[in-house]
């Protein structure tokens, strides 16, 4: 029981929930900032009710582990490299929101209004979705932040099909907007989620 309570455990949850109130925060300012703050609402947290399920399940797996295996949490570099994971993944999805600016939204869009320009400076010069790059760098560098090894497979399976999905649907409608000038970027730079051209 004591595990629950030593310092393996309150620092590796209190990273993890650092990087949630960081990430789930700094989403909601920069959409208020970027869209107005009546144009944004709870949904820009990007919390639904399977992101609930799967953080639950990653703590059952965490609570679960360091109970029955606690030496399981006590390999540092490996929880050490899952916070680099966070904090890169962090700053690759916020460089893509700034530099994307109004045209990145938490939707698809599927009508084209007349603000919405085709960006490929910055961040978007390297990677055509880095929001999704980083978002998925930071979600499974969360699990391997708190040894999950379960969790950790899940959450890169789960959320690479998630924009194994997403990617597709988005670019027909990109295509649709931007014509060859978005099939020309395309055939150039990769989408910055392994395995999805």
């Amino acid at each position: 029981m004591m595990e629950i309570l030593g310092y393996t455990s309150c620092r590796q949850l209190s990273q993890m929930l650092m990087a949630i109130l960081v990430f789930h925060g700094s989403e909601f300012i920069l959409a208020a900032s970027i869209h107005g703050k009546s144009n944004v609402t709870c949904r820009d947290l990007l919390i639904s009710g399977h992101y609930l399920l799967a953080l639950m399940c990653s703590l059952l797996e965490y609570f679960l582990e360091i109970f029955l295996f606690p030496g399981l949490k006590e390999f540092w570099w490996i929880s050490n490299l899952g916070f680099v994971m966070v904090v890169i993944g962090e700053i690759i999805r916020k460089l893509a929101i700034l530099t994307a600016s109004q045209a990145f939204t938490h939707t698809i869009r599927i009508h084209r209004d007349e603000q919405h320009k085709l960006v490929t400076c910055g961040i978007y010069r390297f990677l055509r979705h880095p929001g999704y790059t980083g978002f998925l760098i930071w979600s499974v560098g969360t699990q391997v932040m708190l040894c999950n090894p379960i969790s950790t497979v899940a959450f890169a399976v789960v959320v690479w099909k998630f924009f194994a999905d997403r990617i597709p649907y988005e670019e027909h409608f990109l295509r649709r907007f931007f014509g060859s000038q978005y099939v020309e970027y395309a055939r150039h730079v990769p989408s910055g989620v392994p395995f999805i051209r």
